[in-house]
């Protein structure tokens, strides 16, 4: 009779626990492609489970790093990582854990599998890329847990998942208003916590250039700042408050690090040749009229822009795009190339002169001033 009493005890201690746990849910967003949840027991997230991962694999350790630290912001349960030696038997050792892997079989690069059972969890991916989707997708199934550690219940699922889009991207002008290297940190996190896998970055702009340049430092103790700053959408009321700020190279390959570390590649853009009067306030010589110039503190598209008359302008921006190549490893550059008024090459004699020296002409709708932006384009 006691050990009755004492087996219907603890099942009723271990059932109480269970219920007392805060649930997931798998509605998140982006919702996963398959999401097939059995009627069957489901894990209990605690205090003595463990994220394991394979052994001697640098991402797979941070991925579970990630994971450990995602789990303690959202619950305050503080998961230990453990590396998997390649020997060990999979089954004992993701008992009671959440386990990453690799699995070969998965076909897209990107995609993952989340398998939740009684025995544990299992995160899966083709590549560490796609098991930090993974982790992604359970990260944003746990409730908040405001307080005091506590245990979260994970039904039993099985999710099934892979991008759409291999290009997924967002983008952030810190041109027009700076934000602080530790905000674009935060919005790294935001993207990556969406599945996102581009960092589209908009440094440089009329009314700021943020990005550090070490052959024209005047881009950054000039071009960095104005003086004010329009309120609203061009009021003509200026609030007459300097901003600006910029981000050093080291700053850059900082970003640059800390977005790969979350699968993320970066694209920054440096436009041209219009939106260049950022530029121009520090280096007059670029433009058609030689200024002077002053940064922006208003919005919209100005007249003034690149002289592609002149070689010194072509010099310029091959020197910059040979510095930010450096920086940023991403297969593209952006460079903009819209909104840009040909009314100062028309009246430009260089750009005049390099019009009739490259041959270039009008054609259809197309004047002589636009192609010559092609020819611009092209050279670059």
């Amino acid at each position: 009779m006691k050990k009755v009493l004492m087996t219907f005890c603890m099942t009723f201690m271990l059932s109480t626990g269970a219920a007392l746990a805060q649930v997931a849910n798998y509605d998140v967003v982006p919702m996963p492609k398959s999401v097939i949840m059995p009627t069957a027991p489901g894990f209990v997230l605690g205090e003595q489970t463990a994220v394991v991962y394979p052994e001697a694999d640098a991402d797979m350790e941070r991925n579970a790093h990630f994971l450990s630290d995602y789990v303690c912001e959202m619950t305050k349960l503080k998961l230990a990582c453990q590396p998997m030696n390649k020997k060990a038997k999979v089954s004992k050792v993701a008992r009671g854990n959440i386990l990453l892997t690799l699995d070969p079989k998965i076909l897209n690069d990107e995609g993952y599998e989340i398998s939740v059972t009684a025995k544990g969890v299992t995160i899966a991916g083709k590549t560490p890329a796609g098991v930090f989707l993974g982790i992604q997708t359970l990260r944003k199934s746990l409730p908040i847990i405001a307080e005091k550690p506590q245990a979260v219940s994970l039904p039993s699922v099985y999710i099934k998942d892979e991008p759409r889009f291999a290009y997924r991207g967002m983008h952030l002008d810190c041109a027009r208003h700076f934000f602080s290297v530790e905000f674009v940190k935060e919005y790294i996190d935001l993207i990556a916590l969406h599945g996102m896998n581009r960092f589209h970055w908009h440094i440089t702009e009329d009314q700021g250039w943020r990005i550090e340049i070490k052959k024209y430092p005047r881009l950054t103790e000039v071009g960095a700042w104005r003086s004010g700053t329009v309120l609203g959408r061009n009021s003509g009321i200026d609030d007459g408050q300097r901003h600006g700020g910029f981000y050093t190279q080291e700053q850059c390959r900082e970003i640059v690090k800390y977005a790969a570390d979350r699968y993320i590649t970066i694209i920054p853009e440096i436009d041209m040749p219009g939106h260049m009067l950022a530029a121009l306030a520090a280096y007059p010589e670029l433009g058609c009229t030689g200024g002077p110039y002053e940064v922006s503190h208003t919005w919209g598209v100005f007249a003034d822009v690149l002289c592609p008359g002149k070689e010194k302008t072509f010099q310029f921006v091959e020197d910059v795009l040979d510095e930010v190549i450096q920086i940023f490893p991403s297969e593209y550059i952006h460079i903009g190339g819209d909104e840009c008024p040909r009314s100062r090459w028309a009246e430009c004699p260089l750009c005049q002169k390099r019009i009739q020296d490259e041959g270039i002409r009008a054609e259809g709708k197309q004047s002589k001033e636009d192609r010559l932006q092609g020819y611009f384009t092209k050279r670059v």
